[in-house]
């Protein structure tokens, strides 16, 4: 786990046009980190079905409702979007900034990609960049973060152009489907921005359904990939998404809850093709996977554990949240059956399904 979410709880902020708003509170923090909930980001990190357009638009409303957070001078200012290609093009900043009223400046565009070799992130390359420098700028940005190197790589240059074209950059607000590491890199990186331009107020960053992690091995499974698949163990999950998986128990068992960013917007045969990958591999390996073992995994727990102990594992301790103990309950009753799960007959059913969706597209 992130250090700083060693003493991290969440806050029930409120509801808002259908999104449940928390903020994460910790001690560590210099920066703001909320937590938004909707139906269509639920649904969007449960099924890798949810593709192209669909996925663009699960996000919108909560999107449009974490803009109600922002300061007065942001929300009656403007704001500059920096796209970072091609992840951040999933994002559907600009339309939520237009519905609520907040001007666009300028879109920024930085494209840095993952260079991977046998599943095996070896580097990064900037290869273009399109960048409009002025004073006092407020940056929007949305990207997929796992081990934060993308970001990291992206936002020196960023920092380093403003500096020496001089501009200067007040503030960042971030939409992230992410993990604990964006935390750790926006804390040092709040630093650094500091340094260059002192007036720089911080980041708000806003994480979709929760702080997931990233899975430093193979997992359970055996195939699941590090340093790029996502897991809840260790991460602080939005109380309605931890819901929603239990009442759609299969989608706990999916490779990680965003499989490639990009590809299942723009290159959708080549994620169901990754999808398929993953479930054939479950097939292949389902007489030596432990099934109770790949169920509490997932659900960051391994054995029954009492409800105040589940508060404490989940960051739920003070969060006031009605069926908070039901979702307990029936988190433990899973976890108790998972021994009794059919891997095999769960990985056939999952590669039909997207066997059917693929056809659509090829």
């Amino acid at each position: 786990m992130s250090t700083c979410l060693h003493d991290a709880s969440l806050r029930y902020v409120g509801l808002q046009e259908g999104t449940s708003i928390y903020e994460l509170q910790s001690k560590r923090f210099s920066n703001k980190y909320f937590v938004l909930s909707s139906a269509g980001s639920r649904r969007q990190m449960a099924y890798p079905e949810v593709v192209g357009f669909d996925s663009y638009l699960a996000t919108l409303p909560a999107t449009v409702s974490a803009l109600s957070l922002l300061p007065d001078e942001v929300k009656n200012g403007d704001v500059d979007i920096l796209t970072i290609l091609r992840g951040g093009l999933n994002y559907p900043i600009e339309e939520a900034c237009h519905r609520c009223g907040i001007r666009v400046r300028d879109i920024n565009f930085l494209s840095c990609e993952r260079i991977i070799q046998d599943h095996v992130i070896t580097g990064l390359e900037i290869k273009y960049e399109k960048l409009s420098v002025k004073k006092n700028r407020t940056l929007v940005i949305g990207d997929i973060i796992a081990t934060g190197d993308t970001l990291r790589l992206c936002l020196n240059e960023v920092v380093e152009r403003f500096r020496s074209r001089g501009g200067s950059i007040r503030k960042i607000i971030f939409y992230t489907v992410g993990g604990t590491r964006a935390i750790d890199l926006m804390e040092k990186m709040s630093a650094v921005i500091r340094q260059a331009f002192p007036e720089f107020e911080g980041f708000e960053c806003f994480f979709y359904e929760g702080v997931f992690t990233v899975y430093t091995d193979k997992g359970a499974s055996g195939i699941n990939v590090p340093d790029i698949d996502f897991g809840w163990k260790g991460g602080i999950i939005a109380p309605e998404f931890r819901r929603y998986v239990i009442d759609h128990p299969y989608s706990l068992l999916e490779k990680c809850i965003i499989y490639d960013g990009g590809a299942r917007r723009y290159e959708i045969p080549v994620h169901f093709h990754e999808v398929l990958e993953y479930w054939e591999g479950i097939f292949e390996r389902a007489d030596e996977i432990d099934s109770a073992a790949i169920v509490g995994e997932k659900l960051g727990y391994y054995t029954q554990i009492d409800y105040d102990q589940w508060l404490e594992a989940t960051h739920f301790k003070g969060l006031e949240k009605a069926g908070l103990k039901e979702l307990w309950a029936d988190e433990s009753a899973f976890l108790s059956n998972a021994s009794g799960l059919s891997l095999k007959e769960i990985a056939q059913e999952r590669i039909n399904a997207i066997k059917s969706k693929l056809q659509q597209y090829e």
